[in-house]
């Protein structure tokens, strides 16, 4: 029953994952995400038969059936990866209305990794959900929220419910980026960058979200001097931050609850 279970969940995450591609592809060309798919290089409409999550890509053995032309494993890939990632979030033990605002945190992350690792940039609608499923997470998680609409609407209830705490912690998290972002004049970091590190921090809290900076800028300092090894990039290439930051969210998110205890047993606070 639990393979089963499994089973379901994967699918429904990588028909998630699907759409995922479409926002990806769509959203930084400032094109509409309904209507039929097509063909990235004829522009010749999709049959629903091609548009079968990982299995179609696998069938058309990587190329278009329209065109003959190679299409990108980033679709087959971010369809496993959300199938992949909606089977751990929701054997995780938490509430179903908290797993299913995680998967939606979850799928906000992948679409930042990949358009900015792709295009250079990070949708402000992308970001809206992301802060719209990281706000409600917040307010599910808190236990005083867990009374009911009477309770919601009673004095003083909805400050203890969306603590000022974190809105602080935003503020604390996104100013490092947005400093860079302003003293640069945008060319080492975009506005982007800066809006998803405050909705970090909004999501973890301001000790979690500067350990996420941390690794972020870790992860990328690694990233940068191994193509500047490899002859990939030069010194004063650009290379997308958006995809640390996310490694780095999504590191604290799930384990940073072990992290921070490690460096309270090494520092003592």
């Amino acid at each position: 029953m639990e393979i089963f279970i499994k089973l379901i969940i994967f699918i429904l995450g990588a028909s998630i994952g699907s759409f995922l591609n479409v926002l990806i592809d769509r959203l930084p060309k400032d094109e509409s995400i309904t209507g039929r798919s097509h063909c990235d290089f004829c522009k010749e409409k999709i049959t629903w038969y091609d548009l079968i999550p990982i299995l179609s890509y696998f069938f058309l053995k990587g190329k278009s059936r329209c065109c003959h032309k190679k299409l990108s494993f980033q679709y087959p890939l971010v369809e496993i990866l959300t199938g992949v990632a909606f089977v751990f979030v929701f054997f995780q033990g938490q509430n179903l209305l908290g797993s299913v605002l995680i998967m939606g945190i979850l799928s906000c992350l992948i679409v930042v990794f990949f358009s900015d690792l792709k295009y250079h940039l990070i949708s402000d609608w992308v970001l809206l959900a992301f802060f719209a499923f990281s706000a409600l997470y917040k307010f599910v998680s808190n236990p005083l929220c867990h009374s009911g609409l009477s309770r919601i609407l009673s004095s003083g209830f909805w400050s203890r419910c969306v603590p000022q705490n974190d809105v602080i912690a935003a503020l604390i998290v996104g100013l490092p980026i947005f400093l860079i972002y302003y003293i640069s004049h945008e060319r080492a970091m975009g506005l982007g960058d800066v809006y998803l590190s405050a909705i970090m921090g909004l999501l973890l809290g301001w000790k979690a979200g500067f350990l996420a900076l941390y690794i972020a800028f870790i992860t990328g300092a690694v990233f940068g001097i191994v193509l500047l090894i490899l002859h990939k990039k030069k010194i004063k290439s650009k290379i997308p931050f958006g995809p640390f930051l996310v490694t780095g969210t999504l590191t604290m998110l799930f384990y940073g609850d072990k992290i921070l205890e490690i460096i309270k047993r090494m520092y003592g606070f």
